[in-house]
């Protein structure tokens, strides 16, 4: 639905193709043009409800002989979409602030993922403040779990003096070398912090404001592709 309660383009769109969202062309359009998931990869999708990226990664592994999966994570229990989706996908009720690295990465096959989706988002407030900083912490949460606490903590600490982390240094990140990491956030200066963290750690680290985004919407995605081992 539009802002003001009446369908628009996209949501009169997913109900013809059979996404549960219309959230589904914010991804269609992310594939599109970044080719962020590949056949047989593993997708882990932060925030799944209520599927719609679920039918959009499952459609963009391939036919199922290709393998792969796809793994949703949310605070609400998801059920799979009939449509789009197949036996690879399978969610998990949980919440990602948490839930350790180590049961996350059970449920992939290649102990990783090739790929992050994190498409979470605080009950708005309306205070933009206060929404902005909630929407930072998701987003931390999910590069956090995407390259680890030991790589934020040391480039953190390396821009103050070269002390060790006070973290594990085996605190290694679920997204495998090369994969791909998306995050949304509300606009805000926080996204100027994302891009100095995110821009040496991957070869390449974009934003695009999907045209599936409503108009009242802040929302934006960081797209970082690339993970450089």
């Amino acid at each position: 639905m539009s802002g003001a309660g009446i369908p628009d383009f996209f949501y009169r769109e997913a109900q013809r193709l059979g996404y549960v969202a219309r959230s589904a062309f914010k991804l269609l359009q992310l594939q599109e043009k970044f080719k962020l998931i590949k056949p047989g990869s593993s997708v882990l999708d932060l925030g799944c409800a209520p599927g719609a990226w679920l039918q959009v990664a499952c459609q963009s592994l391939g036919p199922p002989k290709n393998g792969g999966v796809v793994v949703g994570i949310d605070l609400k229990k998801v059920k799979v979409p009939s449509t789009h989706c197949d036996a690879r996908v399978q969610t998990v009720c949980g919440d990602v602030m948490n839930l350790s690295k180590d049961h996350i990465r059970s449920h992939s096959p290649k102990k990783g993922f090739s790929v992050i989706l994190s498409d979470m988002c605080p009950l708005v407030s309306g205070i933009k403040t206060k929404d902005a900083a909630l929407s930072a912490e998701l987003g931390m949460r999910a590069l956090d779990l995407a390259v680890g606490s030991a790589v934020l903590a040391q480039d953190a600490e390396t821009k103050e003096e070269n002390d060790e982390p006070s973290v594990p240094k085996d605190d290694n990140g679920i997204l495998l070398p090369g994969g791909n990491l998306v995050i949304k956030l509300l606009e805000s200066e926080d996204m100027r912090e994302f891009n100095q963290i995110c821009k040496p750690l991957f070869k390449k680290a974009s934003w695009l404001r999907p045209k599936a985004t409503r108009s009242t919407s802040r929302e934006i995605y960081l797209i970082c592709q690339g993970l450089v081992p």
